[in-house]
């Protein structure tokens, strides 16, 4: 079975975007290019297959982190699907779907394949985090305080739930945590 991976950067005080859901602060950690070249996002990029996101993370990939790529989806090698109740124009590698997103990652982690990615956001993370479908945080600590904004964990009611710490790595000001679910008996 796929496991499903959120891989997402947070500020040092939990925050996913400011307040207005602007995610500029992120580039002055690097840009499209040097965030491509990360070993973790590579690592991450090869174990994948399938890539979903909220229509307002799509936007700020297409509008904001990648604006040059615009033309060409940066994900095109990889099936993405956007979880959104908005009508947008089509494009080709990406399925826009109203479906309830913990019925969508139920289904896709019994399909045949590699495993799939979470980036965001806070509204399509926090049914997942309920459900207990979440196998796997990378999560990326910037180290800046936003003082507010949209929480990673914003009111989340998940099941208690104990995760084990898999990796810790320092790359240049970023801290990469990396905790797996603990099977269940």
């Amino acid at each position: 079975m796929h496991q499903v991976i959120l891989y997402i950067a947070q500020s040092l005080d939990g925050y996913l975007a400011k307040t207005d859901g602007s995610i500029d602060w992120l580039t002055q950690f690097g840009d499209a290019d040097e965030l491509a070249q990360d070993p973790s996002y590579q690592d991450l990029y090869q174990r994948i297959d399938t890539v979903l996101m909220g229509r307002k993370t799509y936007q700020q990939i297409i509008d904001e982190l990648m604006p040059e790529m615009a033309a060409d989806y940066f994900y095109a090698d990889k099936t993405s699907y956007v979880v959104t109740t908005k009508t947008l124009k089509p494009r080709d590698h990406v399925i826009f779907t109203s479906s309830d997103p913990v019925a969508l990652v139920s289904d896709l982690k019994h399909q045949s394949g590699r495993d799939i990615w979470v980036i965001g956001g806070a509204a399509l993370i926090k049914p997942l985090v309920d459900a207990d479908l979440i196998d796997e945080y990378q999560i990326s600590i910037v180290p800046i305080l936003l003082g507010d904004g949209i929480r990673l964990f914003e009111q989340s009611r998940p099941k208690v739930r104990q995760l084990r710490l898999k990796n810790a790595i320092q790359q240049g000001e970023l801290a990469y945590l990396t905790y797996e679910r603990i099977p269940q008996d």
